[in-house]
């Protein structure tokens, strides 16, 4: 039986808020930020200050996806480094469930998102939440392995069962690829999953194949050699859309947010790129704070995502130099139905 959800539940909208497992909050010194840039009101995430030797730094709350995921690995190393409170401010993470976020940022609860998918962020519009898409962090990277001597394609998942994260964004790409390598996935048993879960389902075979992604993807093979990817036909976008660059996960802000704090998003965008330089600058240490950072991480293997980047496609760029990308996206996810409708201009942040 199929039990894919309605992919409105991705904006979170009709769920209530999920249990966040809260970052602990550090204290260090950082100046140059007035009490008043961060102000966001009568929300949770409002912010507050630590302050050490009589000198402040803004705490600005911020929600990522718990690991493994791709933003848990890059605010791993930015709350390692302190590229956070180098610019001048703290960022604190709080981890949670792809569901929970997509209720808690929704709802307002957090007003920035430091996992926000594309098309989630599309979506959230299409259903009345104003959002700001700010800054891309990596593009699409996604695979389905299976250990099954009868699968071999993705048209073999035919009357098999497929493990994946449903609610999220990286399975919505999925459904484009399936659809022109001609599967319907009504005819696959889908069983939904939490990203966590995905690894487990893919090491104990529980269903016939899993939808995965990084940096999961590496770190099953790397204890399940036996698995196989299946070819998604990524050569079909760039024959679709005319590029092969496919923006797919980075940072939103609530759009009253932005409005507030006019120059937050410069703010975020210098953390994350500092971020992003560093690591690729110094894969092996980088891979240590990531790995420690994931249940079951070898540093080994983050640091060969890192060095080859074809998969982890680690890429922060502002929105608005991601237009032809941005549109594409859209693009195909009006094809298969998860969008109804394409959303306003205003949408990608023009101020980076």
């Amino acid at each position: 039986m199929n039990t894919k959800s309605h992919p409105q539940d991705q904006a979170g909208l009709a769920r209530g808020p999920g249990g966040g497992l809260p970052v602990g909050r550090r204290t260090l010194i950082a100046g140059g930020l007035a009490a008043g840039f961060w102000a966001v009101a009568g929300c949770s995430s409002s912010p507050s200050s630590s302050s050490t030797g009589g000198k402040s730094t803004p705490t600005l709350p911020v929600l990522a996806f718990q690991a493994p995921s791709l933003g848990a690995c890059l605010s791993a190393v930015i709350t390692h480094k302190g590229f956070d409170t180098a610019h001048g401010v703290h960022l604190a993470y709080t981890y949670v469930t792809p569901d929970s976020y997509a209720a808690e940022f929704s709802s307002g609860q957090f007003q920035v998102g430091g996992s926000s998918a594309l098309l989630s962020e599309a979506l959230r519009i299409e259903r009345g939440v104003q959002i700001s898409y700010l800054f891309n962090q990596f593009d699409f990277f996604g695979a389905v392995v299976t250990a099954d001597p009868a699968i071999h394609t993705l048209t073999d998942l035919r009357g098999h069962s497929l493990a994946a994260a449903l609610g999220t964004t990286n399975y919505a790409m999925f459904e484009w690829f399936a659809v022109k390598a001609g599967l319907n996935l009504k005819q696959v048993s889908e069983i939904n999953e939490t990203t966590p879960g995905l690894s487990t389902m893919a090491l104990t075979g529980r269903t016939d194949a899993t939808e995965i992604w990084e940096p999961a993807y590496s770190l099953v093979l790397t204890k399940k050699p036996a698995l196989r990817s299946l070819d998604l036909g990524l050569d079909r976008w760039q024959q679709t859309f005319g590029t092969t660059v496919i923006p797919y996960a980075g940072v939103a802000a609530h759009s009253g947010w932005v409005k507030s704090n006019p120059n937050g998003p410069r703010q975020l965008y210098a953390i994350y790129s500092a971020a992003a330089k560093w690591i690729t600058a110094n894969p092996a240490a980088a891979a240590q704070i990531m790995a420690a950072a994931t249940p079951g991480g070898e540093p080994a293997v983050f640091e060969q995502l890192i060095k080859d980047n074809s998969r982890l496609k680690l890429h922060v760029a502002p929105s608005s130099s991601m237009t032809t990308g941005i549109d594409a996206v859209i693009k195909s996810a009006r094809e298969t139905g998860y969008l109804s409708t394409s959303p306003p201009a205003s949408f990608i942040y023009k101020g980076l």
